[in-house]
């Protein structure tokens, strides 16, 4: 038999009996989860009426019932605000994790700050015990992919996406440069010096940091004509950013000479390579022309040699707390810009 909504009340009951998920709310009402999340959490505004309406439509027919500390996140004035970060001995993540509580003090909120080494279960873990103590909001300071994320996404958790995008729902909030644009600019920067033999070392592909910028650099060299051959990008699986540069050297210098640039998706990266080819008794001069990636706040001191895309560490703070006010904007890109140490 079926109620007025047409639907079974078997099914119905049987189908609020073991939860129904915003995923299903989505599908059902055409929508993607975000928009589910965002009438859920009270954001109709970012949606259509007609939109609102059948996403409240689904959410009744269907039986749906919010996470009650997805809510009360929205409803509570909690002071706590959760920052995990994906590698905090990463100066550039620091820098971005330090700008954050800066903001949030100013506004009489508390930072508590994790770090997941970019571990899957890791950061599952400590998504469980930030919602254990209803945080105001998470912020994923370079997210990795993993269960429990998916099931926050889902539940309308209020999360925030810094430096990488969401590695499962893009549409997820984000604060970050344009990675992309940024890496067509590092090679634009080495192009303009007349370089055209690079190699470029990077990190792992799961980090949307890392695939767009190293599609930014292969698009920009292709368009000048000087595409970079498939093997001239070095990684190495499961390293920390130091060990991914040090091999990436030594296998150019097992290759023979090392090429006139050498584009590293971090600074970090950066500093492990030139540590090798310093071993390996380079004169200076012998050096490719280095540009990495974050200028983070030792360059001057440590790294004179490397030029390197500038992310503005300071307006994260501000970024953040902009997006966790109510009705805030939910894709916040920062400017980014090339910082030259080469030799003049």
């Amino acid at each position: 038999m079926k109620d007025k909504t047409g639907v079974p009340r078997r099914s119905r009951q049987a189908t609020a009996d073991r939860g129904v998920s915003i995923r299903a709310v989505a599908a059902h009402a055409q929508v993607s989860i975000a928009t589910v999340s965002r009438v859920v959490n009270g954001l109709a505004n970012m949606a259509t009426p007609e939109t609102a309406a059948r996403v409240r439509a689904a959410i009744a027919e269907l039986g749906y019932r919010p996470s009650s500390a997805g809510r009360s996140l929205r409803q509570r004035e909690s002071r706590l605000v959760a920052v995990i970060a994906a590698n905090l001995a990463n100066p550039a993540m620091t820098a971005i994790a330090a700008s954050v509580e800066v903001a949030l003090r100013s506004r009489g909120l508390v930072l508590a700050l994790c770090d997941s080494h970019d571990q899957p279960e890791l950061q599952d873990e400590y998504l469980l015990e930030m919602r254990a103590h209803l945080v105001r909001a998470t912020v994923l300071l370079g997210a990795v992919a993993s269960p429990k994320l998916v099931a926050m996404i889902e539940a309308g958790e209020p999360l925030l996406f810094v430096n990488r995008r969401c590695p499962c729902d893009d549409d997820q909030p984000f604060i970050g440069i344009d990675n992309r644009r940024a890496g067509q600019d590092a090679a634009e920067f080495l192009l303009a010096k007349g370089i055209c033999d690079v190699a470029v070392a990077h990190g792992h592909l799961a980090s949307s940091a890392t695939l767009d910028r190293i599609a930014g650099i292969g698009e920009a060299f292709a368009a000048a004509g000087a595409p970079v051959p498939p093997e001239r990008f070095l990684t190495t699986q499961g390293a920390e950013h130091l060990e991914i540069g040090y091999r990436a050297a030594d296998h150019l210098l097992s290759a023979g000479k090392p090429p006139a640039g050498l584009i590293c998706a971090s600074d970090m990266i950066a500093f492990g390579a030139h540590r090798r080819l310093v071993e390996a008794g380079l004169a200076p001069q012998a050096m490719p022309q280095f540009l990495g990636f974050d200028d983070n706040p030792l360059n001057p001191w440590v790294a004179p040699w490397l030029s390197s895309v500038r992310i503005p560490y300071q307006a994260y703070g501000d970024a953040v707390v902009r997006m966790i006010d109510a009705g805030g904007p939910r894709r916040i890109i920062l400017e980014h810009q090339i910082v030259d140490r080469s030799p003049h």
